[in-house]
């Protein structure tokens, strides 16, 4: 058997029991391995889906551009599917991405702008202002738009939810992922909750960010927005895609008990994870007496390590952030 093509390969991701880091836990801990993608992230699903969408529905034609503000993952799904279907790409990003995924994406064929990270996001410098600014500059332009596009949560829906459901042979109890554009723990979630409205779907949240406070008191606070380390995950504004009544709870870990937990993933575990994947277990042993014996976790690990190989994987900058000594 073969594929048509790579776009054939997204999905149908393994899931693999945790043994060493979670072994204080009285659950049964399985991660989703997302990075089994062609573009190494959970990314690829909802990027395809964002572009059969709108070329069905006509905003994206033939030869057009595509254009998108990303961290990095979804700019390499939109720019995998772009080179199959034959689109030219244009990526806006921050400068607090690593190196390695701005890299990445200009070796698929795409155009990076570095945009910086310490601005609001209406703020013309910003990565979403300069993405929409080039949409509107651009002939046959269509901005992708992860954050707003609910096709982005109906990827999850339709492909993430029903594969967690079906490989735990519906004995899930818990899913947990880091939020960012919230796609895949709102469509995922809502899928899972239609079958069992019984399992808690838990977030990942950042501090510097406004999520767990707008859930808890539905205040956005703009208190809580100062800059962080940790990449994929938080936000300064709310995107559509995070359905608030779908999350149960969210959890806030610091940059270096993320940081620290990408690197125990990697050493005690053998998977070569991203930084929001130490995030997410971070956060999942803060809340270690929520879960009972009887419990199955799913924890999403969003992409892979090679990403990270200049931070979190790399001593001298470990050091640099007073991670280690």
């Amino acid at each position: 058997m073969w594929y048509n093509n790579i776009l054939e390969t997204i999905g149908n991701t393994p899931l693999v029991k945790l043994n060493t880091v979670t072994r204080e836990l009285k659950a049964l801990v399985l991660a989703k391995i997302e990075s089994t993608n062609p573009g190494n992230s959970i990314k690829d699903r909802m990027a395809l889906k964002m572009i059969e969408d709108a070329e069905q529905n006509g905003k994206l034609r033939p030869g057009g551009t595509i254009i998108e503000g990303t961290s990095g993952n979804t700019g390499m799904g939109l720019a995998i599917a772009a080179v199959v279907k034959g689109y030219r790409c244009i990526f806006t990003t921050t400068d607090k991405q690593s190196k390695e995924k701005i890299d990445a994406l200009r070796a698929m064929g795409a155009e990076v702008v570095v945009c910086p990270t310490d601005v609001q996001p209406e703020d013309p410098r910003s990565y979403y202002s300069v993405s929409s600014r080039l949409e509107q500059e651009i002939p046959n332009a269509w901005k992708a738009d992860q954050y707003n596009n609910l096709s982005n949560l109906q990827a999850h829906y339709e492909q993430t939810g029903p594969e967690v459901w079906e490989q735990t042979e519906g004995k899930v109890t818990h899913l947990i992922a880091g939020v960012g554009t919230g796609g895949t723990l709102s469509g995922a979630g809502r899928y899972l909750k239609e079958q069992n409205p019984q399992i808690k779907v838990w977030g990942i949240d950042s501090y510097g960010s406004v999520f767990k406070k707008y859930k808890e008191t539905r205040i956005f606070d703009k208190k809580e927005i100062y800059p962080y380390i940790t990449e994929g995950i938080g936000e300064d504004f709310l995107p559509a895609n995070v359905e608030f009544e779908i999350i149960d709870h969210f959890e806030k870990v610091t940059d270096k008990d993320a940081a620290l937990m990408t690197r125990a993933i990697a050493q005690k575990e053998g998977i070569f994870a991203g930084n929001s994947s130490g995030a997410v277990i971070a956060g999942l042993l803060q809340l270690k007496d929520e879960l009972k014996e009887n419990d199955v976790v799913v924890a999403i690990f969003h992409d892979h390590g090679s990403r990270y190989l200049g931070k979190m994987y790399n001593e001298d900058w470990l050091r640099q952030q007073r991670f280690v000594d």
